[in-house]
């Protein structure tokens, strides 16, 4: 018998690991979605309330609000940064897949809301975030954006860096201003790469 519940005992630790690591990320979705539409100052109750978790899982994997928006900022980053080669590879052309994902890049712009301001307030710390954001998404763009030269879909002298620059500076303001869409202008900036014939 003993024997039994040792082995019971030993089996469930893999399922907590996955459990625990699914509760994260639905964490990090809901606080992504509750600072949108709240702000990052939204009350904790909010998003274990749209997480469907305690407020104790919350306080565990994140005990300061700093640790949650730099999670949150974080979990955005991956997520964008795992989607250009998906897309890639599932996408039509190069260049729609190019667009595709300047898309999510401008959502994630547009709707971080609050995330950089606060996470300027520490200089160091923010520095170390902008240099996690570059060293993720540039290479991302760079693939992105070579295939589409490569494809002869795109003039092939596009940076990734000053190209991610202009996007999000056309997308500064959108939160805002209800009649600045930033997605139009950035959707115009991506026509216009198109490889003249």
């Amino acid at each position: 018998m003993g024997n039994d519940n040792d082995e019971g005992a030993a089996r469930p630790a893999r399922p907590k690991r996955a459990d625990a690591r699914r509760n994260k990320e639905t964490l990090l979705d809901a606080a992504a979605a509750v600072f949108v539409t709240a702000g990052v100052e939204a009350p904790v109750r909010d998003i274990a309330a749209r997480a469907g978790v305690g407020m104790g899982t919350i306080y565990r994997h994140f005990p300061t609000r700093a640790d949650l928006i730099i999670a949150v900022y974080r979990h955005q980053v991956d997520a964008c940064a795992e989607a250009g080669p998906a897309l890639l590879s599932a996408g039509p052309t190069p260049h729609a897949a190019l667009g595709q994902w300047i898309d999510l890049f401008v959502g994630f712009l547009v709707t971080k809301h609050g995330l950089a301001a606060v996470l300027q307030s520490d200089s160091a710390g923010f520095d170390t975030l902008h240099a996690y954001f570059l060293d993720r998404l540039v290479p991302v763009c760079t693939q992105l954006l070579e295939a589409a030269a490569a494809a002869g879909e795109i003039r092939s002298d596009v940076d990734a860096y000053e190209f991610m620059r202009g996007v999000g500076n056309l997308c500064i303001g959108a939160d805002s201003d209800p009649r600045y869409d930033a997605r139009r202008l950035v959707a115009l900036l991506v026509a216009g790469l198109r490889q003249a014939r």
